[in-house]
């Protein structure tokens, strides 16, 4: 089984960051009804879903895996780059810590989860407007001990890494190569977008199911010559705030955690 945490959508996402889109108006009716839509379709493949409380005045907060990065053996909680986020991160934590145990990244460290993409042992972290050298160095030296391999990639023309490539499964990765380049993930299979689909590139994936989302046909149907069982969702109101698929849950596999996160260390996470 698979937990999903996710949040509702604010009303007040027409007014979310943004880097690379221009502002347009976004339907939060529209918004609700898509964000139930991929809700439904986590249960659906099997994922016990955990609502945390909606931040109504946070315009960002359904995106909530920018606040974490969950590995087997430990939940790294981040540091939102853009500074309006950061509290966000507490009520993250504070569901994560049945879990996992729970370290975080610092100042002068910034990091976006949207920016991480785990493969195996091998971490990609990118380098952006939002994940800074300092948190890349901070993920390594508190993933090493595990086993675990942090390498920093740059990337270009879009928000997050995440929106440039997501796993597929253990050794597949979805990309769009004008966005980073396929070399720097040397030694697993490359699946490319549809040229004429550069955001097409985000893909959750669920078990054995791609979660993916309906405006992109042309990469749907790669992925399924491909082999890949796709299900497919809208997201075109979540998408107008830079927003994706992956960004909307942060996934967990149970696994009880011997150290509980203690008030004194929330205190830490609410103030980083």
């Amino acid at each position: 089984m698979i937990v999903a945490l996710v949040r509702p959508v604010p009303e007040s996402i027409a007014q979310c960051e943004l880097t690379h889109l221009e502002r347009v108006p976004i339907d939060h009716g529209i918004a609700l009804a898509q964000h139930r839509q991929y809700v439904d379709a986590l249960r659906a493949l099997g994922c016990e879903v955990r609502e945390l409380p909606e931040l109504p005045d946070l315009p960002d907060s359904v995106f909530v895996e920018d606040a974490a990065v969950v590995l087997d053996e430990v939940a790294i909680i981040t540091r939102p780059g853009s500074e309006s986020r950061r509290d966000e991160v507490p009520s993250v934590a504070e569901a994560l810590r049945e879990f996992r145990e729970i370290q975080l990244i610092e100042r002068p460290g910034t990091m976006d989860g949207g920016d991480v993409i785990v493969a195996g042992r091998r971490i990609f972290a990118g380098l952006s407007s939002r994940t800074n050298v300092d948190a890349i160095r901070q993920l390594g030296a508190l993933t090493s001990d595990f086993g675990y391999h942090t390498q920093s990639v740059a990337f270009r023309g879009c928000l997050h890494l995440k929106s440039a490539a997501t796993m597929l499964s253990a050794n597949t990765i979805l990309l769009n190569p004008r966005w980073v380049d396929p070399e720097v993930f040397e030694g697993m299979k490359i699946l490319e977008v549809e040229p004429d689909e550069p955001y097409a590139a985000n893909a959750l994936a669920v078990g054995d199911t791609i979660l993916f989302p309906e405006a992109h046909p042309g990469t749907a149907n790669r992925l399924r010559s491909a082999g890949f069982v796709v299900s497919g969702v809208e997201a075109s109101e979540l998408a107008k705030a830079e927003g994706a698929l992956t960004c909307c849950s942060v996934l967990v596999r149970p696994l009880p955690c011997e150290k509980p996160l203690s008030l004194h260390f929330l205190a830490r996470v609410t103030k980083c």
